[in-house]
């Protein structure tokens, strides 16, 4: 199979103001090369238009017309991306008919998971057609709907990309790789027909929101809030009691199914150091539902940049915990790259979700392509 360039586009349900962007050379199965990444930050009018959007799509809750902030914000957000496109591909010295693919996820505002007797419902905002008439080059976008509608959990979708790096460090098996966005989400394979993944709890997104409920700023920078707290125990470990982490894979989660209020009553330092504890039990409760517990955690997305946190999964998992920088990878890169790989194997029809990661019935494609 043909080798191409392909750019991968993500955006975070945490609302961080940037748009993730990385360039690799892909046959939609092994990395052959990586090229420039970076972080396009939005405009303030963007980021507000967002926030507006993910706050009106909880009200609406998929019931009844869509918001019509969304139609706003998806062409706003779709320019602003395809901006950031023809900004990296100029930054590598390429033009964009040296580019095969763009892997455009799109804004995540709002996630439901199936229930029983219930089909599950996503919603993306991002206008493929729309960077296709920008950018001249196919576009392959909605990654989830058509997992969803087949019954599946449509997340997480990390699992076939996080399965490629860790066959090209050869660390299958005793090694899961675990994203922590605004939900975790952990991928471990066996190296041979075994392939799981499953969001195992929150992770950026209730600290952030509590941050900014308490007046205290975005994010816990440095995790520092946390590192001055301790952790309620007795909180910990009625939260640690929920069913959704005794719950088998597969399994997903929306940004906000697990909120702040996890944290009322608790001082600000103790607040923050119990939801990052959380975060950190609760991947060690995912652990556990795997068939071979892994000894070796390797951590990429912003998550990783707080040291309670990381301390935590040290203390909860009884794993080592490597940063993706470790292995040569680029921890902020990850998910970016992850779609620009899935843009690809759409191309070509390879399976992108499968029946131990989202829950479908036989390995499908997803993705719609424009072009």
């Amino acid at each position: 199979m043909k080798s191409i360039w392909s750019v991968g586009l993500m955006t975070g349900t945490v609302l961080d103001g940037n748009i993730d962007v990385a360039l690799i050379r892909t046959d939609g199965k092994n990395v052959q090369e990586f090229g420039p990444y970076t972080l396009a930050p939005y405009e303030d009018e963007v980021n507000q238009l967002l926030a507006q959007a993910l706050a009106e799509a909880r009200v609406w809750n998929f019931d009844g017309p869509e918001p019509e902030i969304f139609a706003k914000a998806e062409a706003m957000l779709t320019d602003a991306q395809s901006e950031a496109v023809q900004a990296l591909v100029k930054e590598a010295g390429m033009r964009m008919d040296d580019i095969g693919a763009v892997g455009f996820h799109g804004q995540s505002v709002l996630h439901r998971a199936p229930a029983v007797g219930q089909r599950g419902q996503t919603r993306q905002l991002g206008d493929g057609a729309r960077m296709h008439r920008s950018l001249g080059i196919p576009v392959i976008y909605d990654f989830r709907s058509a997992d969803v509608n087949a019954g599946g959990q449509g997340a997480p979708l990390s699992a076939i990309y996080h399965a490629a790096l860790l066959r090209g460090i050869g660390a299958e098996g005793d090694v899961a790789i675990l994203n922590l966005g605004g939900v975790a989400n952990i991928s471990w394979t066996d190296g041979a027909d075994q392939l799981i993944a499953f969001d195992t709890g929150p992770a950026n997104a209730p600290t952030n929101d509590f941050m900014k409920a308490r007046g205290l700023g975005a994010m816990d920078v440095d995790g520092a809030l946390a590192l001055s707290g301790e952790v309620d125990q007795n909180r910990l470990a009625e939260l640690l009691a929920h069913a959704y982490l005794r719950a088998p894979f597969p399994k997903s989660l929306d940004r906000f199914d697990f909120g702040p209020e996890m944290a009322n009553g608790l001082t600000n330092a103790n607040g923050a150091a119990t939801l990052a504890a959380f975060t950190a039990g609760a991947v060690g409760k995912g652990l556990d539902l795997l068939p071979k517990r892994p000894k070796r955690l390797i951590v990429c997305g912003g998550g990783r940049k707080n040291p309670a946190m990381m301390k935590a999964l040290a203390e909860h998992t009884a794993c080592v915990v490597d940063f993706a920088e470790q292995y040569g990878w680029r921890g902020d890169a990850v998910e970016a790259e992850c779609f620009a790989l899935l843009a690809v194997r759409t191309m070509n029809d390879l399976p992108i979700s499968f029946p131990t990661t989202t829950g479908v019935a036989k390995p499908m494609s997803g993705g719609l392509i424009a072009k």
